[in-house]
């Protein structure tokens, strides 16, 4: 079994010899002379095992292994002792050490300890994924049962049947992450990696990097060689969130490793087959990002294969109340209240707003209003001023009293509104019924949509919940 090893003795000659003869067992092995040192390694590398002898300078190597566990729990401590007490074990073992190996060092001994441990952590980590994957994943997360999401939860399962190139597409907040998820999950890959990376969240260069991997040396920071998230999906899915906003240069990268079937690391000479799904979305019109020179045509038939449109929580109403009550028990069991339910009228406030934020805009709704509900009931007072005061999307023309009009701006929102959910949130067509071109319609909305999440937390990678976030 492969994995990154850091030896940790303060004799020079015995830690490079530990280095060698590991390496000779097929390990990656770095090495280093001090607690000190090894603490600043591993906050920079990948390393998987530590093997670090108990006496040395400083900090001693049962004080070291304590720290990685308290900083780096995923990594693994190997303590090398030359005494053989029940206080030296005991003490080792309170401090986290997965073994010890007693001196004289035997190479095997060692490398039965390390292969153990590999193989230790493998499992833990395998099972910290399906626990994941049990909580986030699989199309019985998708809560609802309005017509749009009936219809989505069968493509979902047609989509899943074959490896064929998804582009999932919608609004901001509607859950395409979770759909995507669900495609893996109802797949032949479900067992195998799901790895998910968010396109807008890092320049070029870095992108490449974590997409195609680099070699050791490519540049400043790349101490030893790295497999790009590519190779790391092997044989299962990856997931490219936020497509529409990668850049030009890497778009042509990118068009070539699809065509191709190759990655070829950074700074590397040779290029290296892969084998993994590939899941995209995105909450652009690629249309217009195409007819505006912002994304390559060629690239966008690569990946729209099969099109998965997720519906805005508008033109799902009737899933607005199932929603916020798998929100609500969610976060009240995460924060020890005692909240289960809606009074009637916080209800009706739920279903008449429009939810220009989508899943995401209701779920910061539900997590206020738990924080600030002292009854077993979420009241109206509890809710956003936005969605405690919005008034219903029908037009009043011809009312008497003054109060009872709006604004002509607020006319034409509601207008589109509900245009775009009378067209299940098509907005090709939407904007057809409007007499309006794509483009004018996606300013508009990208507008609203603006203007529901610029109060709410910064959106993480996790999905968030049923239909969540992405």
């Amino acid at each position: 079994m492969h994995g990154n090893l850091l030896v940790v003795d303060d004799d020079v000659d015995a830690a490079d010899l530990l280095k060698t003869l590991l390496r000779k067992r097929g390990y990656e092995v770095s090495a280093c002379h001090n607690a000190t040192e090894a603490l600043d390694r591993l906050r920079q590398d990948d390393v998987d095992v530590v093997v670090a002898d108990i006496q040395m300078d400083g900090i001693s190597g049962i004080e070291l292994c304590a720290r990685i566990r308290e900083m780096h729990p995923d990594v693994l401590t190997i303590l090398i002792t030359g005494h053989s007490s029940v206080d030296v074990a005991v003490g080792a073992i309170r401090a986290g050490a997965y073994d010890f190996v007693l001196k004289p060092i035997s190479i095997d001994a060692v490398a039965v300890a390390v292969s153990r441990a590999l193989e230790y952590r493998g499992l833990r980590l395998e099972v910290r994924r399906l626990r994941k994957r049990a909580q986030n994943g699989g199309i019985e997360s998708i809560v609802g049962s309005s017509p749009g999401v009936r219809e989505l939860k069968q493509l979902i399962d047609q989509v899943a049947e074959n490896d064929a190139t998804v582009l999932i597409t919608g609004e901001s907040g509607t859950g395409k992450e979770l759909v995507a998820r669900a495609i893996h999950e109802r797949s032949a890959r479900k067992d195998q990696p799901f790895v998910a990376i968010n396109c807008a969240a890092m320049p070029a260069s870095l992108l490449e990097s974590e997409l195609f991997g680099h070699v050791k040396g490519a540049f400043t920071d790349a101490k030893r060689s790295r497999p790009g998230l590519f190779l790391q999906a092997a044989g299962g899915t990856l997931f490219l969130d936020e497509i529409g906003e990668m850049p030009l240069e890497m778009q042509a990268k990118l068009l070539r490793v699809l065509q191709e079937r190759m990655v070829r690391p950074v700074g590397g000479d040779t290029e290296v087959p892969f084998e993994a799904r590939l899941v995209t979305a995105t909450n652009r019109e690629l249309e217009v990002e195409i007819e505006e020179k912002r994304f390559r045509e060629d690239l966008f038939y690569r990946i729209n294969v099969v099109h998965v449109s997720v519906p805005p929580l508008r033109a799902r109403q009737g899933d607005v109340l199932e929603l916020a009550q798998v929100f609500l028990r969610r976060i009240a069991e995460r924060t020890n209240k005692a909240v289960e339910g809606l009074t009637p009228e916080a209800a009706q406030r739920l279903v008449d707003y429009d939810w220009p934020g989508n899943v995401r805009e209701l779920e910061n709704c539900m997590e206020r209003a738990v924080a600030l509900t002292r009854t077993s009931e979420v009241a109206v007072d509890s809710l956003p001023d936005k969605v405690r005061n919005h008034r219903s999307s029908r037009l009043v023309i011809d009312a008497d009293d003054p109060s009872e009009l709006i604004t002509l701006d607020e006319m034409e929102k509601r207008y589109v509104r509900r245009v775009l959910a009378a067209c299940g949130g098509n907005k090709t067509q939407a904007a057809k019924v409007l007499g309006i071109d794509r483009r004018s319609l996606y300013r508009r909305l990208e507008g609203e949509a603006k203007d529901a999440t610029k109060d709410q937390p910064k959106e993480t990678t996790n999905p968030g919940g049923p239909l969540g976030p992405t």
